[in-house]
């Protein structure tokens, strides 16, 4: 990717209160990744590199990683992969994944085999405790997929102890609401790429559109030439609510924090740089 049309990689800091966080938690630190994009062309070697030496220099108490490793065939992870192994955090890196890294087929088992090979821990509608058990990660499902059940998870938790969500698309937190949630951790936006000052996000103004539209054709180049095509997904909006683009939100009891991603698709981005997120925990 072209890094004018990217721009200069960001650190985002932002701290957030629990409510009955845990003293011997106070200040705890996570760094959040997201929606690397790994193939070759829309993140670079360079950026990446930058963006886990900006990851390390936080000294993460954790690490979490919200999905999108891959855009479409699984084989990029493998060098992802390795590249993550210098990742560096006191408790540990918990991993969730999002819609293109099971778009396609196996694409879910080849990208968790290798993220788990080099020990992140990545969760699909489960819970780890890396931070103990007074304040649970919770990893979801993405919210496209068909085995997307948060009550499996969230139901087996004490309403009294608080948890961290990792989710990656942050139109499911619309559907949590039975559920305590201090903090939900999200990707999947990319910031909104094109961000027009004064509007928000141009997706939020424009007819929503493939971000795919390699793929799409593809599938219309093999068609003409009489191949046949596998019926595609279910087309969903990019997202519902383009006011949570990016950054920190209050909405109802619980925070939500959406990063910018470090991958780009065309155009590129605009007043929307990729961002590395140091989140502080404190007591509410």
């Amino acid at each position: 990717m072209n890094p004018l049309r990217v721009g200069r990689l960001t650190v985002e800091r932002v701290t957030v209160s629990i409510s009955g966080l845990d003293p011997a938690l106070q200040q705890t630190r996570i760094v959040q990744l997201s929606d690397f994009h790994y193939d070759g062309y829309r993140l670079s070697s360079s950026l990446l590199e930058e963006a886990i030496a900006q990851a390390n220099a936080a000294q993460p108490d954790l690490l979490v990683l919200t999905g999108d490793f891959i855009t479409s065939e699984p084989y990029p992870i493998l060098t992802l992969a390795q590249k993550l192994t210098t990742l560096q955090s006191r408790r540990g890196i918990c991993a969730v994944l999002g819609n293109h890294d099971h778009r396609y087929p196996k694409a879910r088992k080849q990208v968790t085999h290798a993220l788990e090979e080099i020990g992140i821990q990545v969760l699909w509608n489960q819970q780890a405790e890396p931070l103990g058990p007074n304040l649970p990660i919770v990893g979801l499902a993405d919210f496209w997929s068909k085995q997307f059940d948060p009550a499996s998870v969230l139901d087996q938790i004490d309403p009294q102890t608080p948890r961290i969500v990792l989710s990656h698309n942050p139109d499911s937190l619309t559907v949590l609401k039975p559920w305590r949630v201090d903090l939900q951790l999200s990707g999947h936006t990319h910031g909104g790429q094109v961000v027009l000052p004064g509007l928000g996000p141009a997706q939020r103004w424009l007819p929503d559109i493939d971000w795919c539209f390699p793929d799409t054709i593809r599938e219309f180049l093999s068609s003409k030439k009489g191949k046949k095509t596998k019926k595609k997904p279910k087309r969903h909006p990019t997202l519902k609510h383009w006011d949570w683009s990016q950054g920190l939100h209050r909405v109802d009891d619980s925070w939500l924090y959406v990063n910018r991603g470090l991958g780009t698709y065309w155009p590129g981005r605009l007043f929307c740089p990729p961002e590395v997120t140091v989140i502080e925990l404190v007591g509410a």
